[in-house]
């Protein structure tokens, strides 16, 4: 604690509403205030059942909503947040960020109290929580999950290894270059920007050949993974989908080089979560545990460790929509695709063209 310590004054007996956001690069965190229980009551801009808990998971990217009553000795207390990571300690930051909520008419001389966090690889906490979370489903905020598919799309989201290109010098082990990839397709940023090249119709941008499903099947989560498996191909690969077209994408996580928990997020629309589990995704059995009736809704989720998640989503906002992991390292290493939707009919369903003056990239 020092004297630039956020602090934020509370009156005893009073509830609260805090707004957080894990504005991160590349740390999902855990979150607690000491003594006190936390009721999340939205996600990612989109209302929950009021669910009860003493600490938050958040990956980047993601907000909470979340009310909490001043209901405690008076006195001064800790909010504390830090990393949750799945990799050996010493390969991310597992310090803890504090800031105080001070009662009012608390002792100046007190030292806060510092909330009991999980440990950093505490994958079962992650899970709680994130099973926890439920969608209101009334009246007032109906659920609209797609019920029948129109397009169905099965990617793994994981990391690879590709030789170091001539007169680099690069990070990976043996001097490779440590890589990302969905469906096996490490996306490469064009020098012209998507939405203008599918907009003016310019060609050699992009292709739109995204595989709706792994090109080679195999244990995805299981160990000693064949090496031929582990380096993917470069490529600027969109996936085209009809106005109002409902899409279930089920995020499969790779155990090649190292296994990782991958926040993906969705520009352009919220989806629903309607499954997740670890291990691999079964398209048989794991749907008839889907929740259909109140599934949370995000713009983010987290792909657990070796494991899956299901989103479905109406694809009714035309455009050029990135998918993504919101880890910075994953993004920039390739752990991207998008999707293409075309123009609906009318005006309203049409995307605009733009504005005269605006600079080409």
């Amino acid at each position: 604690m020092n004297a630039e310590t956020f602090r934020v004054s509370v009156q005893p007996g009073k509830t609260y509403l805090l707004r957080i956001v894990n504005a991160a690069l590349n740390d999902e965190h855990f979150f607690k205030i000491a003594n006190h229980e936390l009721t999340v009551v939205a996600v990612d801009a989109c209302y929950t059942k009021p669910y009860k808990t003493d600490v938050l998971f958040m990956a980047p990217g993601q907000t909470a909503d979340v009310l909490f009553t001043a209901n405690q000795p008076v006195g001064r207390y800790y909010m504390a947040a830090r990393a949750y990571s799945t990799q050996q300690s010493g390969f991310f930051d597992n310090t803890t960020t504090t800031a105080i909520l001070e009662y009012l008419g608390h002792n100046l001389s007190t030292t806060p109290i510092l909330p009991n966090l999980p440990f950093y690889n505490d994958t079962a906490t992650v899970t709680k929580f994130s099973n926890g979370l439920r969608s209101l489903a009334s009246k007032e905020h109906p659920v609209e999950v797609p019920q029948k598919i129109n397009e169905s799309i099965i990617s793994t989201v994981g990391l690879g290894l590709l030789p170091c290109k001539p007169g680099q010098t690069c990070g990976g082990p043996n001097g490779t270059r440590v890589t990302a990839s969905m469906n096996n397709i490490s996306f490469v940023l064009p020098t012209i920007a998507l939405l203008q090249a599918a907009y003016f119709g310019i060609n050699g941008v992009f292709t739109t050949d995204f595989p709706v499903n792994p090109p080679v099947v195999f244990n995805y989560t299981g160990q000693n993974i064949p090496r031929s498996l582990w380096a993917p191909i470069y490529g600027t690969k969109l996936k085209v989908v009809e106005y109002n077209c409902t899409v279930q994408m089920v995020f499969q996580a790779t155990n090649i080089f190292v296994a990782d928990n991958h926040p993906m997020h969705l520009h352009g629309y919220s989806f629903y979560v309607v499954g997740q589990g670890f291990g691999n995704y079964n398209p048989e059995t794991d749907p008839l545990k889907f929740n259909l009736v109140d599934p949370p809704k995000r713009n983010t989720v987290g792909v657990p460790v070796n494991g899956w998640t299901a989103i479905r989503f109406k694809a009714d906002n035309p455009g050029v929509w990135f998918v993504h992991c919101h880890l910075d390292d994953h993004l920039s290493w390739g752990l991207n695709m998008a999707f293409l939707v075309k123009n609906g009919p009318g005006y309203l369903a049409t995307l605009e063209p733009p504005p005269p003056d605006l600079p080409w990239c």
